[in-house]
């Protein structure tokens, strides 16, 4: 794989960057159609596949941001077409890498030392690369360390890359009026603390200390004095990703430990510390040969607060569900009803989100659950698929629910894909008892 010597950072490099890749969608538009009149019967199969690589071509090469939002689409699996889904994914872990005079400028610039005067070995070719940083292999002490090393100008073009981003968001999502600004302002303070690695180090260690008691889980150790804003080191951690090994895995009984330890690990930080791992796509778990399973990053943790972990679980509840004054004062208060909705608006997205809300929480309504179920995975994609046709619901205001929802939802949405994968029957109730042990 080739590699880069530099990265566009400023905005009209990355404006340009983004129009070439248009141009080039553009261009595989138009033969679409012209051989669309030859051939009646050609399917937008090809198109979704010349146009995901053109895409994800100009991405991966600006980082950052612009491919951090590939990777998010990667994970919605329902809606987009599969095309987009195999070759957005890639930007989990396999994106072109740095040269090694940028990693070693980098190490010079935010450790004072190159790395061959920090470590007893460091491997100058990266073992992976992703979104905002790619990691390297080093030796130190005897120990095998993974050092995560972020791209040069990454959280500096966020607010660039935001705003060139936000005119197509707004017009996609059919965000009207002032309000909107709450949600590209959520995104934009979020992956800016994913660019903070000295945070990342600090939510890691606690996060590890935090969830240490709960079964087939582990951390790696973190290396504070080996780690700064822009260089993060840790334990290597020897296991493949859990896509790879959801990939070929034959064993039941080891889908069902490694589903069972990721659902006790979401809901234990969701119930317990109010908080949660944010960012849930295979790239970020590794299984070890004993099926145990190991978290990697947490550059992305949302805090839930009370104001919004209330209703929300609330609506989790068929009791609230199922009662329409309950159901629709719990719609209020998380902002998916508004008070200068019109009776339309309301009656609307009424019956939208107690549609939406009685499949989705589905998991919750029972003391196990079977993620492998496949009329549940399908009901979920053609109830995405209604709503990506439904012309009435694009004529609607689309500022709907709190801003908290863009990472809670994502988060489950994430967390219900990756137990999708790993065809996990789980008990939803086992997280309770390491609850009760704090």
């Amino acid at each position: 794989m080739k590699t880069l010597d530099s990265i566009p950072t400023n905005k009209i490099e990355r404006a340009g960057q983004l129009m070439k890749t248009g141009i080039k969608v553009g261009g595989n538009y138009i033969a679409y159609y012209g051989e669309k009149i030859v051939n009646p019967s050609l399917t937008k199969e090809k198109l979704n596949e010349n146009n995901a690589e053109d895409i994800y071509d100009g991405l991966q090469n600006l980082k950052g941001s612009a491919l951090k939002v590939a990777q998010m689409l990667s994970m919605d699996k329902s809606i987009m077409p599969q095309a987009y889904v195999d070759k957005f994914s890639l930007s989990q872990f396999s994106v072109p890498p740095l040269s090694a005079p940028l990693v070693r400028k980098t190490f010079k610039k935010y450790l004072g030392k190159f790395p061959e005067e920090i470590y007893d070995s460091f491997t100058p070719d990266s073992i992976n690369a992703a979104s905002i940083g790619q990691v390297h292999v080093a030796h130190k002490d005897g120990k095998k360390l993974a050092v995560k090393i972020q791209y040069p100008g990454v959280a500096d073009s966020i607010s660039s890359d935001l705003a060139l981003v936000k005119p197509f968001a707004t017009r996609m999502f059919n965000l009207k009026g002032k309000d909107s600004e709450k949600y590209f302002k959520e995104v934009e303070n979020k992956l800016l603390e994913e660019t903070d690695y000295i945070l990342e180090l600090k939510q890691s260690v606690e996060m590890a200390e935090a969830c240490k008691d709960i079964k087939n889980l582990r951390f790696p150790t973190y290396y504070p004095e080996l780690s700064s804003e822009k260089i993060l080191t840790m334990d290597w951690m020897e296991g493949e990703h859990l896509s790879e090994f959801a990939s070929h895995n034959t064993d039941t009984q080891k889908g069902d430990q490694l589903g069972q330890a990721l659902w006790d690990f979401y809901m234990f930080q969701m119930h317990q510390l109010r908080q949660v791992h944010a960012d849930p796509h295979p790239g970020n778990f590794l299984i070890d040969a004993n099926a145990n399973l190991m978290p990697i990053d947490f550059g992305c943790i949302k805090k839930v607060p009370n104001e919004f972990y209330i209703p929300y679980f609330e609506l989790a509840n068929p009791k609230f569900i199922n009662n329409p004054a309950l159901f629709s004062e719990k719609l209020y208060q998380l902002e998916i009803l508004r008070t200068d909705d019109s009776p339309e608006e309301v009656a609307y997205f009424t019956k939208l989100f107690h549609r939406l809300l009685s499949l989705f929480t589905k998991p919750f309504h029972s003391e196990r659950f079977d993620f492998s179920d496949e009329d549940f995975f399908g009901a979920i994609a053609t109830m995405g698929e209604e709503f990506a046709k439904d012309t009435q619901l694009r004529k609607m205001n689309g500022n709907r629910g709190s801003k908290h929802f863009l990472y809670i939802n994502r988060t489950f949405f994430g967390l219900y894909n990756l137990m999708h994968d790993l065809k996990a029957r789980v008990d939803t109730q086992q997280y309770r008892s390491y609850m009760l042990q704090k």
